[in-house]
């Protein structure tokens, strides 16, 4: 009897240990998925490539706040446009929402789509480049008119970055047109202060110019006729991804595949900008006033 009793405690103690033993594996378990579900895991990790033209620090602040309500971890890196391409074709980043195809980033495309995946036209409506002028210049309406007409504006074209497509496009139109004019590099925003101190003066002008942007939103602008097709005719803005980025996230891929934004949905974003909200802030006070809208981007 005292046997039986033995081994009936013991077979107590040893079913207490057992219950114990599940439960604390149990507890192990849900700790790791409560942590899983409030912090992203490796492959929820998105680092998105983008320059400093305003549409696409607009649509990738946009996609960064999207993107963290859905649990992911997003990081932006800014980069010139060759050292982009560079990076995403090596995998140190995953998307870059701002390549002008089929002209303005040609060269980088060919040169790096082995190592990408192209995810389709996000602008919907015509994107283009060239040079523009205030309409307050009236006596210059092509290209061709600015040789005649350089004194007016010092022989100067104020550019954007060097090495920038647009930049190249303008160093051939300047060759191939015959133009006594430099081409002065400097960034979006210097470009941007000298066009607004010489709006406000209505004192003449050259730049380097594209749609969308914010610029032909605020200001009287006009391309200048473009005859030998320098600047090609209409563009399409890309989104871009590393050739292996769906294989790893293949919702986000999806999500950035049905993205659509029109001219008058850039700008207002971009107007935020422009009004002197940081982009991220402004990303998430235009998706706060478009909430059907953004959320339709990342069903």
């Amino acid at each position: 009897m005292s046997l039986l009793k033995s081994l009936w405690k013991r077979g107590l103690i040893l079913g207490m240990v057992a219950m114990l033993t599940v439960g604390l594996v149990a507890g192990c378990g849900s700790t790791t998925s409560k942590k899983d579900a409030a912090t992203p895991s490796t492959n929820k990790k998105i680092n998105i490539g983008y320059n400093n033209w305003a549409e696409d620090v607009a649509v990738s602040n946009l996609w960064k706040v999207l993107l963290e309500e859905k649990g992911y971890e997003v990081k932006l890196t800014s980069l010139k446009v060759a050292p982009l391409f560079v990076g995403l074709n090596k995998g140190d980043l995953d998307v870059f929402m701002d390549a002008w195809l089929p002209i303005t980033h040609k060269s980088y495309y060919d040169q790096y789509k082995a190592g990408l995946e192209d995810y389709g036209i996000w602008y919907t409506d015509e994107a283009r480049m060239g040079l523009a002028v205030p309409k307050y210049m009236e006596d210059i309406n092509s290209i061709e008119d600015l040789n005649a007409k350089k004194a007016l504006f010092d022989g100067k074209i104020t550019g954007v970055d060097p090495g920038d497509g647009l930049m190249k496009a303008t160093g051939r139109a300047i060759t191939n047109y015959g133009l006594n004019l430099e081409l002065v590099p400097s960034s979006e925003a210097a470009m941007l202060t000298a066009l607004d101190k010489a709006y406000r003066d209505k004192k003449p002008i050259v730049i380097t110019a594209w749609s969308p942007h914010w610029m032909f939103v605020k200001y009287d602008l006009k391309y200048l006729k473009d005859s030998k097709k320098e600047y090609g005719d209409i563009e399409e803005v890309h989104t871009l991804a590393n050739k292996d980025f769906s294989k790893k996230n293949p919702e986000v891929a999806k999500m950035l595949k049905a993205f659509k934004f029109n001219e008058k949905q850039i700008a207002s974003l971009e107007t935020l900008i422009t009004g002197g909200m940081e982009p991220e802030a402004a990303a998430k006070k235009w998706i706060s006033e478009n909430r059907a809208l953004a959320d339709s981007f990342t069903k």
